[in-house]
């Protein structure tokens, strides 16, 4: 990955790969979780832990091979009857119903189940070789393959199914005597049949199982997230004009009857309500929509915001921890920070709230009704009281009481003619100069 980080914490639609792996393992119904990690990776367990509560953490020394690294977690198969999933912290697309399919195969006819697909190019891949009836005979690494072998497309996801507490004793009997002088998990599938063990192949499309080596392959992967994503939202009856355009994290919730408009992202965090506009090139974190909101175009919402029902937020608006209620406008080149606005407040053009001293962030309060005209500085902490109005060009940084009136910019000052004298005067200088 040519990275600092470790490869399972890179993000796709703005969640670890590890954790897309973890929730989608608990979405299919496992209850535990046996994570093994490699030495000095408190990072990944961190997020692993946070993802799948009660999961246990098992240190692998050395990197020997697959079946090595389940034998990490040897402490978490004993004693446990319940059938066991290999998974993988870098492959992050796999769907909770490819899984329930290995299981249910665990539950009918095998004792071994091997996720596999049919790949376009196998070139890497170990192959599943299968018997005349079907079933699973082996699982052949390319470099150890014949060239009968190699010309097979049915592949290997790395992904393996075992039925009860069979694991255990298969992993014991596994060797390194290969081309790597690893320990293959894969062997597991010769030694099951050996034993007169039932093996079988589950099969899901190749990209739902695409391991991310690369950030070539991060972005691919993103790519898959993201269209499956689109299509969720447009399934659950989301309006989006362009939708190639929108970006979504994993956990974007939307209501009834949202429209959104082309290139908008969403970071993570978002909930939009029910009949809310989201308009072109507006960029959302953390943040609350309420219905029947209209949010840009090109707005910003960072965490903490949160905005009622039928709230007005235009062009160039940046809205942080703040809360406006039901009605209340910001259409245009505003920052609203640390801040309450109440119900049909308006706040003009250019209005700031001045949340940070350089050392302390500091509340604004603006009661309901509230005008503040263009161009105002609201240097808090301060509030504003319900009904007042602010003049344009204000800085205001002591309390207004309700329903008052004040200006704060100096009187004008108008000179009669002054402007002709000023140019006719410069006019002579440059004569003399000549």
């Amino acid at each position: 990955m040519k990275s600092r980080r470790p490869k399972v914490l890179h993000e796709i639609a703005n969640r670890p790969m590890i954790v897309h792996v973890l929730e989608m393992a608990r979405e299919s119904g496992f209850s535990d979780a046996a994570v093994v990690i490699a030495p000095g990776m408190e990072e990944v367990a961190s997020a692993a832990g946070r993802a799948f509560t009660g999961a246990r953490f098992f240190e692998q020394a050395e990197q020997l091979g697959t079946a090595h690294a389940v034998l990490a977690a040897r402490d978490a198969l004993r004693g446990h009857d319940g059938h066991v999933v290999v998974l993988y912290g870098d492959t992050p697309l796999i769907r909770p119903g490819t899984i329930a399919a290995v299981l249910k195969k665990l539950d009918g006819e095998a004792d071994l189940a091997v996720l596999g697909f049919e790949a376009a190019d196998p070139t890497g891949y170990g192959r599943l070789v299968t018997d005349s009836d079907g079933a699973l005979a082996a699982v052949r690494e390319e470099k150890d393959a014949s060239p009968e072998e190699k010309s097979i497309t049915l592949c290997n996801s790395g992904v393996f199914g075992f039925r009860g507490n069979l694991l255990p004793e298969l992993l014991d009997r596994i060797g390194n005597d290969n081309a790597k002088a690893e320990y293959y998990l894969t062997d597991a599938v010769e030694i099951a049949r050996q034993d007169g063990l039932k093996t079988a192949v589950v099969t899901c499309a190749e990209q739902e199982v695409m391991g991310v080596n690369s950030k070539a392959q991060l972005a691919e992967a993103e790519a898959e997230l993201q269209a499956r994503l689109r299509a969720a939202a447009l399934d659950a009856g989301v309006s989006m004009v362009a939708p190639e355009t929108v970006f979504l994290s994993s956990d974007t919730v939307f209501g009834q009857d949202v429209v959104i408009e082309p290139n908008v992202v969403f970071g993570p965090g978002v909930t939009v309500g029910d009949g809310a506009r989201i308009r072109a090139f507006s960029h959302l974190e953390g943040a609350r929509v309420g219905k029947n909101a209209v949010v840009g175009p090109y707005a910003r919402l960072r965490p903490g915001a949160d905005l009622g029902q039928d709230v007005r937020i235009g062009n160039f608006v940046e809205v942080k921890n703040a809360t406006l209620d039901e009605g209340a406008k910001a259409n245009h080149l505003t920052y609203v920070g640390d801040a309450h606005v109440g119900a049909g407040a308006n706040l003009g053009a250019g209005t700031i709230t001045c949340n940070y001293d350089g050392f302390n962030k500091h509340r604004t309060e603006i009661g309901k009704g509230a005008f503040v005209g263009s161009n105002t500085a609201l240097v808090a902490p301060v509030s504003v009281g319900d009904g007042a109005f602010i003049g344009s060009g204000s800085v205001i940084s002591r309390n207004v009481p309700a329903d008052a009136l004040v200006v704060t910019r100096g009187p004008l000052d108008q000179r009669e003619g002054w402007a002709g004298r000023m140019r006719a005067r410069h006019e002579r200088t440059k004569g003399n100069k000549k």
